[in-house]
């Protein structure tokens, strides 16, 4: 775990009636996947989300008659008797973030695409002032109505939408996520607004930790304390999902880092909060965890998958006091003491016991106990005891996931998938299954499935292949962040997808 930690403990931003930060509880938040110009639909999902537990609701507004429409969905939520807060998340449009910021109590802004342009070149220092003061320019006006209306701000970077400008001096790094939040940050200080919230966001959960402790970092160098909202963006569905999201939420949440959480499935959202409810309150809670020492292993390349069955595919399975390989090699177990010193050759095994606990409930906790371990290059080897109430196989399967989300090992396909939103052009889950289902065996690369070309280019940053709706009916195929097929209708795109991998020879036969 990260033990160079320095308590932080953030300023209270007041978004409506719900208070972010300071010593208030973390507060859940989810996202509308209807059309905001169907107000029908999003003030019925509203509050399916808002019944299952969301604090506050975000609602894209692409345009300013999307952001105009938030009047109505606020006004017939107030006239159901909710009250929940409302967020209005913008892409590239300035004029609907200060349209919208006059209705609702919060807006979403990302610094890559809302002001500065793509212009794949590199600035002297006075030019990359200039840039600077263009963003100031253009941000003032809205920071003028957030500040007339109380209306928060959300300044969220996520890692695939850095600009040109940042991506130039600083990559695509957790460093340069940090310094596109400070830039937004800074100007609102200078304008003497407060009333602002942080995200730094990526699908990739190593990167999203890092950039959200270097932000603690730098915020405490610089004496600011703004409330910080975690998520990781693009989680995918099911156990994958839920194993993503915990590892990136939930290891900063043990840390004392995180005031408001979004889980983000590729599900209908009012099925994020219990989950986030579940990673909030297992966060709370220690592990139980004991720690043992493999002498000499040979040939040590990645961490390892201990199970008490010789019938799964774990790499050491249980014999008494030993350890025995698949082939037949046996190892010493000995109980380590932290005061002990470990030797170049040995590993550190970390056993977890876990009971009474259903399925998804072991899953979270599970990810929870290991993802700081993992992450932080304490533990090589992981070794969940389940005492029999979920299966040898599940279990151990659950241990590889787990490797799998911190990108310690890499056991299948991974899958990056937005939970969708207005802007989705197609069944975002049912996509998801189609494009799975055909090539959740190549195993190593990374395939984005996402819903719109607002998001999905700059989302699947890590991606080697990307599925993104390019219209209704349409999607547009990616190698790396390039666009290779365009407007292919979607009845043919899977079958498309798998073609484009097996033109750059990525692809095996399923058998393989």
């Amino acid at each position: 775990m990260n033990n160079n930690f320095v308590s932080f403990l953030s300023n209270e931003v007041k978004v409506g009636d719900v208070i972010i930060g300071g010593n208030n509880p973390i507060r859940i938040q989810s996202m509308t996947n209807t059309d905001t110009m169907d107000t029908f639909a999003t003030v019925e999902q509203s509050i399916r989300m808002i019944d299952a537990g969301c604090e506050l609701v975000r609602i894209t507004a692409q345009n300013v008659k999307a952001a105009e429409n938030l009047q109505n969905i606020k006004d017939e939520l107030r006239k159901r008797g909710y009250t929940t807060p409302l967020i209005a998340d913008i892409h590239f449009n300035p004029k609907a973030a200060e349209t919208a910021a006059r209705i609702v109590e919060k807006v979403r802004i990302n610094p890559g695409n809302y002001v500065d342009k793509k212009s794949n070149k590199n600035y002297t220092e006075n030019e990359y002032r200039q840039e600077l003061e263009k963003i100031k320019e253009r941000l003032l006006p809205l920071l003028k109505i957030c500040k007339e209306n109380g209306t928060a701000i959300r300044i969220g970077v996520n890692h695939g939408s850095l600009s040109d400008r940042i991506l130039n001096r600083y990559g695509n790094t957790p460093e340069g996520m940090v310094e596109s939040a400070m830039e937004f940050a800074n100007i609102c200080k200078s304008f003497d607004f407060e009333n602002l919230i942080l995200s730094l966001k990526s699908s990739n959960t190593r990167a999203m930790i890092d950039a959200n402790r270097l932000m603690v970092e730098r915020m405490i160098a610089e004496g600011l304390n703004y409330p910080l909202h975690l998520g990781v963006t693009e989680a995918g569905g099911g156990e994958d999902g839920r194993i993503k999201s915990t590892v990136g939420i939930g290891t900063l949440l043990k840390e004392g880092i995180g005031n408001t959480i979004r889980v983000s499935l590729t599900e209908a959202p009012e099925y994020e909060i219990p989950i986030a409810r579940k990673i909030i309150e297992f966060s709370k809670t220690a592990s139980q965890a004991e720690f043992f020492l493999i002498k000499n292993y040979k040939d040590y390349k990645h961490p390892l998958v201990i199970s008490e069955s010789r019938n799964t595919k774990a790499d050491l399975f249980i014999n008494n006091d030993r350890l025995i390989d698949k082939s037949g090699n046996q190892y010493p177990l000995q109980k380590f003491d932290n005061k002990q010193i470990k030797n170049s050759g040995d590993l550190i095994i970390i056993k977890n016991s876990y009971q009474n606990l259903n399925k998804e409930d072991f899953i979270i906790k599970s990810s929870l106990d290991y993802s700081g371990f993992l992450l932080d290059g304490v533990c090589q080897g992981i070794w969940l005891d389940t005492n029999g109430f979920i299966s040898d196989e599940d279990t151990v399967q659950t241990a590889f996931d787990i490797l799998q989300a911190t990108g310690v090992r890499i056991s299948k396909t991974e899958f990056i998938a937005c939970p969708s939103c207005g802007r989705t052009l197609f069944n975002i889950q049912e996509a998801l299954e189609k494009v799975s289902s055909k090539t959740k065996h190549l195993k190593g690369l990374k395939i984005a499935v996402m819903g719109c070309i607002v998001n999905g280019p700059g989302e699947m940053a890590d991606a080697d292949y990307g599925y993104i709706g390019a219209g209704k009916g349409k999607v547009n195929l990616y190698k790396k962040q390039e666009v290779i097929r365009k407007n292919i209708e979607e009845e043919k795109a899977v079958e498309a997808l798998i073609n484009l991998i097996k033109e750059n020879g990525d692809w095996v036969d399923e058998l393989n």
